[in-house]
């Protein structure tokens, strides 16, 4: 299976990191790493899964992962400090951001298959689709948001979906531009419901729910 990202194309049957079609050099464990965060993006991985995936069995300090993670970074030119690819998820492990630059996802596209075992929560944001999980959800700038929205105009915590067993809200954290639902800006946590439309400042979002075990059309909201 191949995995694209950016100008990146990981090969797990070759066993090999391509950069415009030349071979680029990983350590074996990092190559490992790399390919169980690709296998499983955008779902966040624990420390200590990714220890037991990495080093069954065996005890190594946990310096050794951030190490491997430092290594990929580098070596596919991932700044720590505003990443495209690598996402570390502070006080729990590292994901592999959806996308992360490569070409588009199938559910971001016209028609477009909903794979089973995804989220059946979701927003798309221009060409993204990104899940949402159980409770709080944060949407904003700041890299450890569950959903990142890195435009002008969208603050750091912008704005939060909540998911319960009954009901959906969305609720504003006291944005500087605003958050806005089928345009009427939120004042108080409010209902959101499949299909609707939400806005970050200038930046316009969909929200859906329930996956189609066939295909669907979905809508940008552009």
């Amino acid at each position: 299976m191949q995995f694209r990202f950016g100008r990146f194309v990981l090969d797990s049957e070759a066993r090999e990191l391509l950069r415009d079609g030349a071979s680029v050099h990983l350590s074996p464990k990092a190559y490992q790493l790399l390919q169980v965060l690709l296998e499983n993006r955008p779902k966040a991985l624990s420390k200590s899964d990714l220890h037991d995936h990495l080093w069954p069995k065996t005890f190594v300090v946990e310096t050794n992962l951030a190490n491997l993670v430092v290594e990929i970074r580098g070596v596919i030119g991932d700044d720590p400090r505003r990443p495209r690819f690598i996402r570390t998820v502070h006080g729990f492990g590292y994901a592999f951001r959806e996308g992360g630059g490569g070409p588009v996802p199938e559910e971001a596209r016209g028609e477009a298959p909903v794979r089973e075992g995804r989220s059946e929560h979701r927003v798309i944001w221009e060409r993204r689709v990104i899940p949402l999980e159980l409770g709080e959800n944060i949407l904003g700038r700041d890299e450890e948001v569950t959903v990142r929205i890195d435009a002008p105009g969208v603050s750091r915590r912008h704005a939060r979906i909540v998911i319960g067993p009954d009901e959906v809200t969305l609720e504003d954290l006291g944005s500087k531009n605003g958050t806005y639902l089928r345009e009427r800006r939120v004042e108080r946590p409010t209902d959101l419901r499949d299909g609707d439309t939400l806005r970050l400042g200038r930046q316009l979002l969909v929200y859906r729910r329930a996956p189609l075990k066939a295909s669907t059309r979905t809508d940008t909201g552009r």
